[in-house]
């Protein structure tokens, strides 16, 4: 006998628990292959509903047995004809189908033949068949009775703008075998104006209540799926059938975790579905949340007791009348734990965005959310409750997903299951139950255990009292997520290298917090963190005030990739320019390259706080983050400028950074010293709805670039600007034309301000104005100048410096004798002098060696002190803006200086500061003294 496609495939047989019904159905089959009948009295033996179907539809099973079982579910479905004008026949033939596909379904599962996902797809396309073609019968006689204002024939199929949601496990296309559905009703209200609005939701309505009853009574044919309609916006005083644009203020305005959870699964199954594609768009604000979200934990965390609870679910597991569902280590844990995550960073990562739960599961560890092994681990056990539950549901059709009560009862289902080894299933099932438990319970409920603390004194308890009055303690919520961390954060704020220190910053960081359940929430899941925001309030007390007020930079730091090498200046450019394809419109790219910049700016200084790079690195990383943004944000602001007044006028303009910009050596609170520089080729206005002159245009451009910079926002500012670099300082204009910069600096520049360009670059511009200013710039730096008039220039400087500016001692890197300003003001005349383009202060230094004007000696002494002045202000504005106080920083900021700087002590390092700036400033009067000739 030839084997049937069915036949090849099977890979297990169910053993019949009782031979009579076994029997009957192997004589019934008596013409199918061994191999089949093996399977359908193996299934008839254990499961009575599964007989009565194969009984009922013996003549379709044997042809249905002889193909693919997919090629015949898809006949059962195209079978069903949503245009059918008698009610009876379509409710009659929707039953049918139901049986079919639920039998064929059951039985390639028994055997194997389809794996749990084609099981649940069978059963889901089934839903969204029977729910389409009950809307479309449904609508059609609304519209045929004319009562859908001004729908036709022709809005039938797309059920005159009503559309179901399918929620659950139909949205995912996981419905079990004896299932209900969840459906969401809507109905298109932008297609219905004035009276006509309330006659379409009557109609609406009614078509869904009928609708719902085709799919759900019970005939002498059975039902075809149980419809449950309670998902929909407060179900308690709104109809079955809501408007869109109700749907969306009540989400809008009172949706809560549990919705948006509800949500991730959402997708339209029948009637509009490209209206409801369009709302679940509309909608995405509201599941998706822009910074990671960690309160769903709580949120799904106490769901879970609630059921428990209710359902009086909790307890040891007990494997008889144990809920696989609901009960512990259930379906729902897998469920919630995969939701959970892809909640708390669904909103910034859109691959997580996916219905499904093994899919779910699976992006989730691709995107380092979750361990791959742990992913691997549910994904298996979430297979086999599901099968488990299917078993469970097939003995009788019936909604349950309790194991067996009795010891007869699972000898059934191990039987069902081809076991014959009942007690070994017992064991697979509370394994699985018992490591899924384990795995997700680690989660939802963290060990709050916590060292011992050392006992405060009056003072600090005093502190530890007022956090109750901070704005991020206003709500319970808030307090009680914190009372369980606080033993916690005490003991390891106890542990700092200064406890006292350590407390009082962290004091200060927990002052500023506007809000807290999601920062304590965060806290909670990673415990890691808090050693991070330990460590900083130990370490930098600025770096904890900006904390304070940007404390979702923190979503940076567990969002993967955060402790890994640095991209660079590209990368790190093309990643913002991605970024900023997603923001949908002008603010917003401005906000969000705000949340973006903060993100990055705050990993450097991490990443120099932990010890990861060095100093020097970190002015570079600082330096190559302000370029990214720069180079990205500039096109967007010219852009929206030239919307208003057309595109820029002649070549463009570029953008020239100055100062430590230009010499790539930023810290953490550098501001940005930028000018501008355009050509305008001879145009004299720009073309645009609102044209400017061309002066005028540059001038107003160049406010607009200030202001995406540093106008303070949502997310704050990008960074401080400061403009008086330009020609003329403040009187000039904000924006000069590549001509009058070449006419001011050979006519009217002082010896300061061409010191200043030894230092300039190019940031951003079009590359002809770009290379028009590196050319100008080139001729400023080989002018042939006076050594002495220079050198006389510098040294008035110095003197009006000093007089204006009183050094901090040895530890002001900044000003003094031999300290970076001096050191750098040297530098620069040696590279105005040797003619050369050199921008930072080392390669100066050397130039001035290479004219013969600095001895090697005097050269080195120079460099030495600039290279730990450097080094010491870049850790010293990572710790504090403040004037730089070693006994102020407590342990951990000095031990990262001592780190930085070589030091061995505090005193070792302010006596090594002192020397290196004397011999600086000896060496810088012994070449003042001799200007080159």
């Amino acid at each position: 006998m030839t084997h049937s496609p069915f036949a090849t495939r099977i890979t297990r047989c169910p053993i019949p628990f009782e031979v009579e019904p076994a029997d009957e159905i192997d004589t019934l089959f008596a013409d199918q292959p061994s191999d089949i009948r093996a399977v359908l009295s193996g299934a008839a033996g254990c499961a009575p509903y599964l007989k009565g179907l194969v009984e009922k539809q013996a003549d379709w099973l044997r042809d249905a047995l002889s193909g693919a079982p997919e090629d015949a579910i898809a006949e059962v479905l195209v079978e069903l004809s949503p245009f059918a004008d008698n009610d009876s026949a379509l409710r009659a033939s929707l039953r049918v189908a139901k049986q079919r596909i639920a039998l064929l379904a059951g039985l390639a599962d028994l055997a194997g033949v389809f794996t749990l996902e084609q099981v649940t797809g069978a059963l889901t396309d089934l839903a969204d068949m029977a729910t389409n073609t009950a809307m479309q019968f449904q609508v059609a006689q609304e519209i045929r009775r004319g009562k859908l204002p001004g729908m036709t024939e022709d809005d039938i199929a797309t059920a005159g703008g009503m559309v179901a949601l399918a929620m659950g496990k139909m949205g995912a296309f996981e419905l079990n075998y004896s299932s209900d559905i969840d459906l969401i009703m809507l109905f298109d209200d932008s297609k219905f104006e004035g009276a006509d609005f309330h006659d379409a939701r009557a109609s609406h309505i009614r078509a869904t209540r009928k609708m719902s009853a085709m799919l759900s009574e019970l005939t002498a044919d059975g039902y075809v799926f149980r419809t449950d309609l309670r998902l929909r916006p407060d179900p308690a005083v709104t109809p079955v059938c809501v408007s869109m644009e109700a749907a969306e203020r009540y989400y809008e305005s009172l949706g809560r975790t549990w919705e948006r959870a509800a949500h991730i699964k959402a997708r339209p199954c029948g009637g509009d579905i490209a209206a409801g594609e369009a709302y679940l768009t509309r909608l995405r604000p509201f599941i998706w949340r822009k910074h990671l979200d960690f309160a769903a934990i709580q949120d799904a965390h106490d769901m879970r007791l609630r059921i428990r609870e209710h359902k009086g679910l909790y307890g040891d597991i007990t494997l008889p009348s144990h809920d696989m569902k609901l009960g512990r280590g259930g379906i729902r844990e897998i469920e919630f734990f995969t939701q959970t995550r892809q909640i708390i960073a669904g909103g910034r990562d859109e691959d997580l965005r996916v219905r499904g739960t093994v899919d779910g599961l699976a992006a989730l560890a691709d995107k380092g959310w979750i361990p791959t092994d742990v992913a691997e681990t549910l994904t298996d056990h979430y297979r086999f409750h599901r099968e488990v539950e299917h078993r469970v549901q097939m003995m009788r059709d019936a909604q349950t997903h309790k194991l067996p009560s009795t010891d007869e009862g699972f000898d059934r289902l191990a039987r069902m299951m081809g076991e014959g080894d009942t007690d070994a299933l017992k064991a697979r099932i509370h394994d699985a139950l018992s490591e899924v438990h384990t795995v997700t319970e680690s989660f939802f409920a963290p060990d709050g255990s916590a060292a011992d603390t050392r006992e405060l004194d009056e003072t600090e308890a005093e502190i530890v009292r007022r956090w109750e009055s901070y704005p991020c303690l206003r709500s319970a919520r808030a307090v009680e997520i914190f009372n369980r961390l606080k033993p916690d954060l005490l003991a390891r704020l106890a542990e700092a290298p200064r406890p006292h220190d350590a407390l009082i910053h962290f004091d200060g960081f927990l002052s500023r917090l506007p809000a807290g359940v999601q920062l304590f929430s965060l806290f909670e899941a990673n415990p890691t963190l808090v050693d991070l925001i330990i460590d900083i309030a130990a370490t930098a007390p600025a770096l904890a005030a900006y904390l304070g007020h940007n404390a979702q930079v923190l979503d940076a730091v567990i969002g993967g990739g955060f402790f890994e090498d640095w991209p660079g200046a590209e990368a790190l450019q093309a990643q913002l320019e991605d970024r900023l394809q997603d923001w949908p419109d002008y603010e917003a790219r401005l906000d969000g390259t705000r949340r973006w910049m903060k993100e990055w700016h705050f990993r450097v200084g991490v990443h120099l706080l932990r010890g990861l790079i060095t100093a020097r690195e970190s002015g570079t990383q600082y330096s190559d983050l302000a370029d990214a943004v720069i180079r990205a944000i500039w096109p967007v602001v010219v852009g929206n400028f030239a919307a208003k007044h057309g595109d820029p006028p002649g070549a463009g303009a570029a953008i020239i950074g100055m100062g430590s910009l230009g010499a790539r050596s930023l810290t953490a609170t550098s501001d940005l010293d930028l000018i501008m520089i355009y050509d305008p080729q001879g145009e004299e206005m720009s073309d645009g709805r609102r044209p400017l002159a061309t002066r005028t245009y540059y001038a107003r451009l160049t406010q607009a670039f200030l202001t995406a910079l540093s106008a303070p926002m949502a997310e704050g500012r990008l960074y401080e600007v400061d403009m008086r670099l330009r020609p003329s300082g403040r009187q000039g204009p904000v924006a000069t034309s590549i001509d009058s910069f070449r006419a001011y600096q050979r006519d009217e520049a002082w010896t300061w301000e061409h010191l200043a360009l030894t230092r300039a670059r190019v940031v951003t511009g079009p590359d002809s104005v770009a290379q028009a200013y590196d050319a100008a710039r080139a001729e400023v730096m080989a002018f042939d100048r006076d050594p002495a008039k220079v050198v006389a220039d510098v040294i008035d400087m110095r003197g009006r410096i000093a007089e204006a500016k009183t050094g901090g001692g040895a530890l002001d890197a900044k000003l003094g004798v031999g300290h970076l300003q001096d050191v750098e003001l040297v530098a620069q005349a040696a590279a105005l002098l040797s003619h050369d383009t050199a921008r930072d202060p080392a390669a100066q230094i050397e130039q001035g060696v290479a004219l013969g004007w600095f001895t090697p000696a005097q050269g080195q002494a120079m460099a030495d002190s600039h290279d730990l002045m450097w080094r010491l202000q870049a850790v010293s504005k990572l710790l504090s803006d403040d004037p730089l106080d070693l006994d102020a920083l407590g342990k951990g900021g000095q031990d990262l200086l001592m780190r930085e700087t070589g030091a061995e002590s505090e005193a070792a390092l302010v006596k090594e500061l002192e020397t290196r700036a004397r011999a600086a400033a000896r060496a810088i009067d012994e070449v003042l003294a001799s200007p080159p000739n």
